[in-house]
């Protein structure tokens, strides 16, 4: 465990996660971002198509400026790529403290304030901010770990000369497999890439489709495997974490049930299987959420469980604190002793302001 104890430690290297990061830079406060993707802004280059406009949108009643103005997108929209690029560069003119590919997996709490346990060991804070947005990746929910991607892949050479399984039905996963497809392809690897879906049908986009057609006429080696699904964890006899995928399944009167199935290295399987909002997290770490009910809530939809903040942003675990893409389209404030509904759209402009009202919030109770 790190014997430092921060006065602010940052879960997520977003536009919310980075304005706290600078303003605490700003003020002296002690902090540190962890960022569990590769680069910061990892979530938006990773669910942001190729070219896609960044604008410097904020809502119609919203009476603030941008409170962080240095990662103010430009008024003149530009391109995602060239959005992440200024601000990569801004981190490093900043020197800001980041720390990539770390998995924030736990938060306890210590004499000193909090205990925050990652993949990479533990932290120590006053306080913590969660700023990880909503678009985390599902998990398989079967023993050992099969690499989880949103858009991208980091290297398709590391599939060569293997028998690669691609679970998901969507655009994602196609994406993937035309960049394997086609490194294997020019490695003049006959290795065949395997695409499961659970459902028969896979459902991607007329130009997805057709730049996946040209890979395969040009010799790409696929195998669709429609209906299968991810059962079976296991550890092999040479130690190896497989993953048992189930192809045909057979039900039987008697209730034991029959089925044909593969079993892939686990590191040869890269999952595409959408994302989730934060909501497990919080009920992970003991985060207080409200249920919405008919009459209640006009932007949540009835059932949907929404957490509970402050004016200030803090959760009903002391010294904790939710903004940005976490808590958007809405969640629950507590005002004048009322709880209510509260809009918040997920721009960057409201995941950089939340990080000012906060900052002003702990620096306030620090200072104290």
């Amino acid at each position: 465990m790190s014997k430092i104890i921060y006065d602010v430690l940052i879960i997520g290297g977003g536009p919310s996660g980075l304005a706290a990061a600078y303003l605490c830079h700003k003020h002296n406060l002690t902090y540190l971002v962890l960022e569990s993707g590769k680069a910061i802004f990892q979530g938006i280059a990773n669910t942001y198509p190729e070219g896609k406009l960044v604008y410097a949108s904020r809502p119609k009643d919203a009476p603030e400026p941008f409170m962080v103005d240095e990662l103010r997108p430009p008024d003149k929209p530009v391109s995602v790529e060239n959005y992440l690029q200024y601000v990569q560069h801004f981190v490093q003119h900043e020197n800001l403290h980041v720390e990539t590919e770390v998995e924030f997996q736990d938060l306890k709490d210590t004499r000193d304030g909090l205990q925050i346990v990652t993949s990479k060991g533990d932290y120590r804070a006053k306080k913590v901010i969660l700023s990880f947005g909503s678009n985390i990746p599902r998990e398989l929910s079967v023993y050992g770990d099969a690499k989880m991607v949103a858009k991208n892949l980091e290297d398709p050479g590391k599939y060569i000369g293997l028998k690669t399984l691609v679970i998901g039905g969507g655009n994602t996963a196609a994406d993937v497999i035309i960049n394997i497809l086609k490194t294997k392809r020019e490695a003049r690897d006959a290795t065949p890439v395997y695409w499961a879906h659970k459902a028969e049908i896979f459902d991607v986009n007329k130009e997805t489709a057709q730049r996946l057609g040209e890979e395969i006429l040009l010799g790409g080696n696929i195998r669709l495997l429609p209906g299968a699904m991810p059962r079976i964890g296991e550890v092999d006899d040479a130690g190896v974490d497989r993953l048992v995928i189930r192809v045909n399944e057979f039900k039987q009167a008697d209730g034991v049930d029959t089925y044909n199935g593969m079993s892939f290295p686990m590191k040869n399987v890269i999952a595409c299987i959408g994302s989730q909002g934060p909501v497990p997290i919080f009920e992970k770490l003991n985060i207080q959420m409200i249920a919405c009910s008919a009459g209640v809530c006009k932007i949540a939809h009835e059932g949907e469980r929404l957490v509970l903040l402050t004016s200030e942003f803090e959760s009903t675990r002391k010294g904790v604190y939710i903004i940005g893409g976490a808590i958007s389209p809405s969640y629950m404030k507590i005002s004048a002793g009322s709880i209510a509904e509260e809009r918040h759209p997920n721009l960057i402009y409201t995941a950089i302001n939340d990080a000012y009202n906060v900052i002003e919030a702990i620096r306030a109770k620090l200072i104290v």
